[in-house]
């Protein structure tokens, strides 16, 4: 016969042979008194019980949530994905580069798939490798080696941080107090600011998957702007004008096509758009300013229109000095620079409109043959399989109309 669980108190020693009885009993525990018997050995069931939010997780004792544990960190062990941030952090013995690898990955996943953080990580831990040598880079590498993966003030504030931290005084702290945590939740206070408010509470439907809640987002706002790819013929080839945006505000730091804000009119557009080149290349036949088209892009707050213009500067003697803020880069250095995804759009139809090209918008690279992908090898796999049958039914077909 099997040997019923001893209860807490006597009053529950009738319901704890039931079901119903060992439920209540998991209720109650931790409002009942516990008896002189129990004594401090019952302390520990009585915390896990008052720490459990889901009735999914109510363990029944501290050797529960352990061989529970156990199971789960095996089984993260065998399943988990190779990333190169968790190599990391299981090979390097530095606990000071560890922390920094792990510090960086972070970052870099806020609101961005791993799939696209994986070759931006590899890169800038083979260029900055330790704290100090991110505290020595300059803004400008930082941006470079940043565009294209969004969110830009991350890489700066990466960069911040790092020159704000030395090593001595981090180290004599030992560790860094003051940050809460999920283990050091108190329930009963209602001062947790990792658990859900009361205004949201726990929906027994939903599981574990009530956490993270995602947070109410309000639409982008919209906002037009127009921008110019100003191009001159150079000694290695045409160049394209570029300037620097403020280090502060959206996309701060980075390198872009000469822009203003969109006018109500066509005329007033073109005229504060030549003025903004002028201010930066000097006098501009204003009569060769050319509208190509529109690039939209949405950041995570904006969703910014372009009015693409071009203006090539030919038979003219090529300007050879700028204001700080501005430079003159060849095609090839454009593609390196520091520079947003955006402005790479932009430039995709600059190129799109331009004689003897194949690339630009996505418009025209659908109705051009000749910027069309190569398909990958299942897909030629594919389209072999069924042009082949189609072929043959075809064939088939007309001999049985002969």
């Amino acid at each position: 016969m099997r040997k019923p669980r001893a209860a807490v108190g006597s009053g529950h020693r009738k319901q704890a042979a039931s079901q119903e009885g060992r439920q209540k009993h998991a209720k109650n525990n931790s409002q009942a008194k516990p008896s002189a018997c129990d004594g401090l050995a019952r302390q520990p069931e009585e915390v896990v019980l008052q720490a459990s939010v889901s009735s999914y997780h109510l363990f029944r004792d501290v050797a529960e949530v352990t061989a529970f544990r156990g199971s789960l960190l095996s089984w993260y062990d065998q399943e988990k994905r190779d990333l190169p941030w968790r190599r990391r952090a299981e090979d390097e013995m530095d606990l000071d580069r560890r922390a920094y690898a792990v510090w960086v990955s972070e970052v870099m996943l806020q609101q961005t798939q791993v799939a696209t953080v994986i070759n931006y990580y590899t890169g800038w831990m083979q260029k900055w490798p330790t704290l100090q040598d991110l505290a020595s880079a300059s803004l400008e590498e930082v941006n470079q080696l940043w565009a294209g993966l969004g969110y830009y003030s991350r890489g700066r504030r990466l960069q911040e941080g790092a020159r704000k931290v030395e090593q001595e005084q981090l180290l004599a702290s030992g560790s860094l107090s003051g940050s809460p945590d999920v283990e050091e939740c108190a329930p009963n206070t209602g001062q947790c600011h990792l658990c859900l408010p009361p205004s949201e509470p726990w929906d027994q439907t939903l599981g574990v998957v009530n956490f993270p809640r995602k947070a109410s987002r309000k639409p982008p706002r919209e906002e037009s702007s127009a921008t110019c790819v100003l191009e001159q013929p150079g000694a290695l080839g045409a160049q394209i004008l570029l300037v620097q945006r403020p280090n502060s505000g959206l996309l701060a730091g980075l390198w872009e096509f000469p822009s203003v804000t969109w006018e109500p009119s066509e005329q007033l557009q073109r005229k504060a758009l030549l003025q903004e080149l002028q201010r930066w290349a000097g006098p501009l036949p204003a009569t060769h300013l050319r509208h190509l088209g529109e690039v939209v892009h949405t950041f995570s707050h904006i969703k910014l229109t372009y009015q693409v213009y071009g203006l090539a500067l030919e038979g003219q003697t090529p300007v050879t000095t700028v204001p700080p803020g501005a430079r003159w880069l060849t095609q090839e250095e454009f593609h390196t620079a520091a520079v947003s995804t955006a402005m790479k759009k932009v430039f995709r139809v600059y190129q799109g409109q331009q004689p003897g090209t194949c690339m630009g918008s996505k418009r025209s690279q659908v109705s051009s043959p000749c910027s069309r992908k190569k398909p990958r090898m299942g897909q030629q796999v594919l389209d072999n399989f069924f042009r082949s049958h189609i072929s043959t039914d075809a064939h088939s077909l007309n001999s049985a109309a002969q």
